[in-house]
């Protein structure tokens, strides 16, 4: 469904893990994110896009490799499609595609389109890498931390940043890569905004803001998070981690493994 529009963007949240998918209108092109998660809201999306196209070239950007950000891949064939060096290079690209199968199989899902990892059209490699599209300026950064392959983007002049599994409105910082650089990218997120003119903040997980006073928030939530959390893993605190994995809204075995995989990540580069 529709979450959010404003100013060329619409954004559509999942019922599931309240994922989004962007879809992002200029005079020069339509930018899609993520398109996931359900046939019927990948139709959503689809038939949003064509109505909206008029000609315009069509670009697919992916965030990073996770299975429910790239489930989507195929319902555009026809765009140009953007990601990561470490989303190009990704050394599991058989394993998400598997979670995605056995998504499909569990709950019987029929797609109509194969099921692939994105080939990407355009490789980002650096900070600062841009498209350039007429007026429309993608900026991009490398976000790694929560994944290894994870991007930032900015576009310009509608001053949307996109920032895939980061700075969420309810999700704390997962660890799938490295407490250090999930660290050193939270330093690049205050970058971002003290780099360019930001309008609106769109997550890969929760609610998007046009706030900035929220988006400041956000970071320092998860700056807070992974700071109290390493304290207490350095610490042998055992009381404290026990409270931060409490601390995870949606409490379920998934958390669980997730505030697990936190911590063994946090002992691995911290003590």
């Amino acid at each position: 469904m529709i979450l959010f529009q404003k100013d060329g963007l619409t954004v559509f949240q999942s019922a599931l893990w309240k994922t989004t998918s962007s879809v992002v209108e200029t005079d020069d092109l339509i930018l899609v994110v993520d398109p996931t998660w359900l046939p019927l809201e990948i139709q959503e999306i689809q038939e949003f896009v064509a109505s909206k196209r008029n000609g315009k070239e069509l670009y697919l950007l992916f965030t990073h490799g996770d299975f429910d950000h790239i489930i989507g891949y195929h319902a555009f064939p026809d765009a140009k499609v953007i990601g990561s060096k470490g989303m190009q290079e990704h050394p599991r690209k058989q394993y998400k595609l598997d979670l995605i199968q056995q998504f499909d199989n569990e709950y019987y899902v029929e797609r109509p389109y194969p099921i692939e990892f994105p080939t990407l059209d355009l490789v980002i490699e650096k900070d600062g890498q841009q498209l350039i599209v007429g007026g429309t300026i993608l900026t991009f950064y490398l976000s790694p931390g929560h994944t290894h392959d994870g991007l930032f983007t900015v576009i310009e002049p509608s001053g949307i940043w996109i920032t895939g599994d980061y700075l969420s409105d309810f999700e704390l910082p997962y660890l799938f890569d490295s407490a250090n650089a999930y660290l050193e990218t939270l330093q690049k997120a205050r970058l971002v905004l003290d780099t360019h003119k930001i309008n609106v903040l769109v997550p890969g997980h929760g609610q998007p803001t046009d706030q900035e006073d929220e988006m400041k928030k956000r970071i320092g939530l998860s700056q807070d998070y992974l700071d109290r959390l390493i304290g207490a893993v350095k610490s042998e605190d055992t009381e404290a981690i026990v409270v931060l994995e409490k601390e995870m809204p949606f409490q379920s075995n998934f958390t669980k493994e997730c505030h697990l995989k936190n911590v063994e990540i946090i002992r691995a580069e911290h003590t």
